[in-house]
């Protein structure tokens, strides 16, 4: 996350530096007055724009160029050079932007450009919706009505959230947060003036019951109708339930919402030990951050390795070893059959003891509504290249959503934070009518402890991993390929490695 005031380094830019200490491509970090800049030249053009993400505050002197945007390393977010505009999720908000002057073969950074908004896209086909509904509070339908609103849309936008809490940041609800490292102010990903200001109505606690598709009309589950000319529907994934014996017990928990994750806090601050059921990446990180809170933990799951199906062999021996360096038991093949008060039974006969159970053992796509509404599913709701389902006007994106992905040439859902922003982003766009295909290569992060993991690209199967550098050093970079082709990159303190593959895959589709 964004670190606190610092004193700026690198040359005071009121004062000038000279042209040939920026080379064309190249990034300098400075400072004018307080505030860290990033000098950026392109050709004979210069950029000075804020040197941090708005994300997480990466450092994005240390991130890459690609032609008139600059991308950050840490979870590959993406600004405009020229006007600081968030081209990409997930970052929301601009950059600050400075004046440039060029003189006397030296460079000068001078006042702060005012912040404008960003211009109206043209090339819309067919009428503009008056009123546009979406359905989930999530990253998908936050993105979308952000996006709705940047692109000067004037109708009416409702959205309906079956949550009690305003859309949330929510991977740090098994990351930051959870391990006690980050405020609460910080997980909203926008306050709550932010709807009524953007007149978004916002209505929380809403269960929607079904889609009248043929009257356009959205049905509440107390019987009230919300017309729509266009719907999205984004209503994300909801966690795996236990069904052994003792899983509905109060100290029994699933991480999703935040309520969830602030039920958790609120055992572990008088537990000792906890029980996390499954070795995914949510539930490893619930178990690095319970660590972080001095909680003994075991996990128990019945893989072999933890997440060997997504990473590999390698990287699964190597994070189960970087667990268990920071405490963690693992109980592998092996999963509960009962929960009796504070004891687990295992499948295996042992018992452990829990002051709190977190099951972490999947999620499943919520399409109930979909399917009532007569839309085509397939594992997800079935939708084209512009995100649209198989009913006109009726638009999928984020976990629900399974697309036709140019870069594996496979229709493939996946639950990735950022993808479902991207989606979300993109699905407005066509809601207002300007056709824009959906071709952004999927990405996600991971944090364990002081490791993070970035992953670009899908690769469900693989023939081959090559892997670059060291693992158990973390300094690595690992290719998950089919006949010979990269799906996907896998990477830990590789992050222009990272970036680079990120556009070497949009490449492709050029």
């Amino acid at each position: 996350m964004a670190e606190g005031h610092v004193k700026p380094n690198g040359p005071d830019l009121v004062e000038g530096i000279a042209l040939t200490d920026l080379p064309d491509g190249g990034k300098i970090l400075g400072h004018c007055r307080d505030e860290q800049v990033l000098l950026v030249r392109r050709g004979a053009e210069v950029f000075a724009i804020g040197a941090t993400c708005t994300h997480y505050g990466g450092p994005l002197a240390d991130g890459l160029v690609v032609e008139d945007t600059v991308r950050c390393p840490w979870h590959h977010a993406c600004f405009d050079l020229r006007t600081g505009e968030a081209l990409r999720p997930p970052a929301f908000s601009p950059l600050a932007c400075w004046s440039v002057e060029q003189r006397d073969d030296r460079i000068f950074v001078g006042e702060k450009r005012k912040r404008t908004a960003p211009k109206q896209r043209n090339g819309s086909s067919g009428q503009v919706p008056q009123r546009i509904v979406i359905v989930g509070g999530g990253a998908a339908g936050f993105a979308a009505a952000e996006k709705l609103r940047r692109e000067h849309y004037q109708g009416s936008i409702v959205m309906f959230s079956n949550d009690e809490a305003p859309p949330v940041d929510r991977p740090n609800l098994s990351k930051d947060y959870l391990a006690g490292k980050a405020p609460e102010d910080w997980i909203p990903l926008r306050g709550e003036s932010f709807y009524s200001r953007n007149d978004i109505d916002l209505r929380l606690n809403a269960n929607v019951a079904s889609i009248d598709a043929r009257s356009g009309e959205v049905v509440l589950a107390d019987g009230a109708r919300t017309p729509y000319d266009r719907l999205l529907l984004a209503t994300g994934a909801e966690p795996v339930r236990l069904t052994i014996p003792g899983a509905n017990l109060p100290h029994v928990h699933t991480l999703r919402s935040f309520a969830d994750c602030k039920a958790i806090i609120e055992r572990a601050t008088t537990a000792r030990r906890a029980v996390v059921l499954g070795a995914s990446f949510i539930g490893l990180e619930v178990a690095a951050a319970l660590r972080s809170r001095d909680i003994e933990v075991h996990v128990v799951a019945p893989e072999k390795r933890p997440m060997e199906r997504v990473l590999g062999p390698q990287m699964g021996d190597f994070i189960r070893a970087l667990h268990e360096e920071n405490g963690v038991v693992f109980h592998l093949e092996d999963t509960a059959s009962s929960i009796d008060g504070n004891k687990v039974k295992l499948s295996s006969g042992d018992t452990l003891a829990a002051d709190f159970v977190v099951a972490g053992i999947g999620v499943r796509p919520r399409t109930g509504l979909a399917e009532t509404a007569g839309l085509i599913l397939d594992r997800g709701v079935v939708v084209n290249a512009f995100l649209e389902t198989s009913a006109p006007g009726i638009f999928a994106a984020g976990d629900i959503a399974r697309w036709p992905d140019p870069h594996s040439g496979e229709n493939i859902r996946v639950e990735h934070w950022v993808v479902a922003e991207r989606q979300g982003r993109t699905a407005a766009l066509n809601m207002l009518g300007h056709r824009e295909k959906y071709v952004g290569v999927p990405f996600f992060w991971s944090q364990h402890y002081d490791v993070p993991i970035n992953y670009v690209g899908h690769a469900a199967q693989w023939d081959e991993i090559e892997v670059d550098g060291d693992i158990i050093a973390k300094d690595c970079l690992l290719r998950f390929k089919r006949e010979g082709r990269a799906l996907a990159v896998a990477s830990i303190f590789r992050d222009i490695e990272s970036l680079g593959a990120e556009v070497q895959m949009e490449r492709r589709m050029t």
